[in-house]
Parts: C-alpha cells; structure tokens; sequence
C-alpha cells in the first residue's frame, strides 16, 4: 500500500515524500477516497492515527483546481495547538501547490491573521471563539466554503463550544463536504452528526481502544508523595521525552517548576500562559530542548510529537476515554512507548475501568529505592508538598537529562530494549493496592 493509489497531484506527492509518508495508515486508507469522492465523512479514530493527514490530502486536491486567493477551506479545532498543527501539517503536504493557509485563534493579536486572509488564503484553520469575532466584524468572509472540518469534536464539546459551533454553521453554505472527526461519540455529537452530514461515509479505526503499541504500568503512591516519585522514575528510566499529565493548570505550572529547581529540562503548557511562551513549550519540546512537558488534557491536545517515548499521568484522568486520549501520544507511527500512570487510594475503582478496555490487568510497579513511608507533611491536606531534593535527593547525574537534539536515528523502530523498563519491580508485595484490580 502507497499513497500513490489515490491518485494524488504530483505537487502533492512532492508534499508526501518530503514529510517522510510511505504508506497509508488505517484511517487514511478508509477516509482518503470517500472524501475525494465529496462524500460526508464521519470518522472516529484515537490521536496519532494520522486523521489530520486523512482530511488535508483530499482537500489539497480538491482546492488545486478552482478559483484561488479565496478562502474554500475552513477546518475548526478546539484549541490554538491543535490549530498550529494541522497548519503545519498542511504547508508541509501542500508545499508545492501554493496553496495558503491561516491559522485563527485567539490570545494573540488578530491582524497578521486579518492580513493573511487579505491576502488571499484558500484555507482557514480556526478555534471557534476568534473565528466568530472576525466574522461579526466583517473581517473573513464564509460564504465560499466547499469543505468544511470539524476536528475533535468530542473535545469541543468538553470545552463548551458546541453554541459556537452552531453559529458558525449558520454562517456556511449549506451546500458543501462536511467532515466530522472524533475520538468518541457522545450523544450530543452524534446529534450533530445527524444535523450537519449528508449521508455520510462512517470510519471506525481502534474505537475505543488504547493503541497496542504502548505498554502500561501502575505507581500506586500517596498524594503527596508524586512529585517526588516522578523525579525518581524519571531518573531511572531510560527516555528519550516524556509528557507528564496533570489535572490542573496551577498543578501543572508547580510540578514543573519543582522539576526545574531539581534540575530537570522541563517545560509547562496549560491554558493560562501567553501564546508566545505556549508556542515555545510546544516547540521547545519537539525539537528537545525541553525533555519534559508537563501539561494539562486541553493544552495538550495539540501536541504531535513522534519521539515521545513516556506519557505519564501523574494525576488519573477523568474518564476512560481521556486515559485513551493521553496515552495515544506514545507508541505513534507503530513505534512503542510507555504509559505510567500514578495511582493513589481514591483512585483504585477507576483501575478497573482502564483494565477492562484494555482487556488485561496491568502491571503495579514499585520503585526499590524509593522511601513510600515518608509521612504528609503537617497541615498538607494530603496535597503533594514533598520536596524531592529534601526527601528523596537531587538527581545523581544532572547532566544526564542535559538538552539534546533528536534526530532520525533517536526514533525507535524495533523492539525496546529491557533498559527500557523502569528499574520497578512488581507491585505484588505492596498490600495496600494489591487488591486493586479486583474491586470495583
């Protein structure tokens, strides 16, 4: 299987190739020509499945022929990475086809985007809010749209923007491709998908199910002891990045900032920094200056970088399906990776739940050198206060964990080797958890 079987413009080839595409992943196989046909797709895949791909290829094909320097094109994401991404995604596939794309978003300043829209670009990727602010004043004009995608609209509606949604439908021509990709199918996004999709082409990739290149683990620990046990696994463990997931934004910024203070190469990404220090989180993690990134669910959901090799959660997600979201950021591209998932007391009825989409139990490590004994500190509410270099000590070797550049050859293709493992053994003596997997 090639790309060369959709029959693709040479210009777009030129695109595929110089990306590094060799052959088609699932969901782009199932998507790629009922789309070019002009069908309505409904697509349900997990991250890293390669979606973004399965919507701008055909839609580059399309815009080749017809007017151009006029906006036909308008893909809509839930957040400002997300946008940056598919951006990225479509200079890079359609770079030799000279066709424009803008990318509109809010906390920052709106006229480069104004500007670029004067100019003449043939594709708009948006966030709802900003891209009704322009539209009301006048400053981007709907009515040419042909293609119209709604990218992760499951997090869309987590985030309160389906009224939004609802307004910029109003604002299209009701003749055109509608594409609608999720990672699930709430009631209320299958309600949409029913109003908005003209009989539509149905693709289901991996419903549900974590991708089966990542191996997972459990660290029960107390909750004011992860800090600390993160610093510890991290040290121990063989990584090339890894993102860590915290609940909270202000959780988010104080993991990261005792990290720093310890000595590790670590970068924050939560919704209320500036877009000038999101921007160089999100690209200092790329490109490894950062080797850590601590982020929230939402900030996160515009983070594609192939070379993760850990995702560790160090607060449980809420759901089921944001464990899905969040460890699909490793083990892309049929590389493997690793999940570590914190788990503290209140936390052992959700374990079961994992379990049973994973249709397995998963293994409950400990660390051997790590002191779980060390008691809350007076007053702490059971917040995680713990200093890592107080209790536990600094990192033996610092420089160890000193930025490095990634190149091709840091990307893993074949098996892991053991010092991949944490250096954990299993949690089958620590009684406290043992029971985990067994109470509901």
């Amino acid at each position: 299987m090639s790309f060369k079987q959709f029959n693709l413009h040479t210009q777009i080839e030129t695109g595929i190739e110089a990306l590094g595409y060799t052959a088609p992943t699932p969901i782009q196989l199932q998507s790629i020509p009922a789309i070019l046909q002009g069908k309505d797709v409904m697509g349900m895949a997990q991250t890293g499945t390669g979606k973004t791909a399965a919507f701008a290829l055909p839609i580059l094909q399309r815009l080749l022929s017809g007017p151009r320097k006029r906006l036909r094109a308008l893909i809509v994401a839930p957040t400002r990475e997300l946008a940056e991404q598919i951006h990225e995604a479509i200079d890079g596939l359609g770079r030799a086809t000279k066709l424009k794309s803008v990318t509109i978003y809010g906390g920052v300043n709106k006229n480069p985007q104004i500007q670029k829209l004067r100019q003449g670009a043939e594709i708009a990727v948006s966030c709802p809010g900003r891209l009704l602010d322009l539209a009301e004043q006048g400053e981007i004009n709907l009515s040419g749209i042909e293609v119209l995608v709604i990218d992760e609209a499951d997090r869309m509606f987590d985030m309160g923007f389906l009224p939004d949604i609802r307004k910029i439908l109003k604002r299209l021509p009701t003749k055109r491709q509608t594409l609608l990709f999720s990672a699930t199918m709430p009631d209320d996004i299958r309600k949409l998908a029913k109003e908005i999709l003209h009989d539509p082409v149905t693709v289901r990739v991996g419903e549900g199910v974590p991708v089966s290149t990542v191996s997972h683990a459990l660290y029960p620990v107390e909750p004011h002891l992860k800090t600390a046990l993160l610093m510890k696994l991290i040290e121990r463990t063989d990584t090339e990045s890894v993102l860590v997931f915290a609940r909270t934004k202000h959780r988010t910024t104080r993991v990261a900032e005792q990290m720093q203070r310890a000595g590790f190469p670590v970068a924050s990404l939560q919704g209320n920094l500036s877009q000038n220090r999101r921007q160089d989180a999100l690209s200092g993690f790329r490109e490894g200056k950062y080797q850590i990134l601590v982020a929230t669910d939402i900030a996160a959901r515009g983070i594609d970088v192939s070379g993760i090799s850990h995702v560790i959660n160090y607060d449980m997600p809420d759901t089921v399906d944001a464990y899905t979201h969040r460890i699909g950021r490793t083990g892309r591209a049929a590389k493997t990776g690793d999940a570590f998932t914190f788990v503290t007391p209140e936390d052992r009825g959700f374990v079961v739940d994992i379990e049973h989409v994973l249709g397995e139990r998963i293994e409950r490590r400990t660390l051997e050198d790590f002191d779980y004994n060390v008691p809350a500190p007076a007053g702490g509410g059971g917040s995680d206060r713990a200093r890592y270099s107080e209790r536990q000590g600094r990192p033996a070797n610092v420089s160890r964990f000193s930025p490095k550049k990634r190149g091709d050859d840091s990307q893993r293709t074949g098996p892991r080797p053991s010092g991949r493992r944490s250096g954990g053994r299993s949690l089958d003596g620590f009684s406290q958890y043992r029971s985990l997997s067994k109470a509901r």
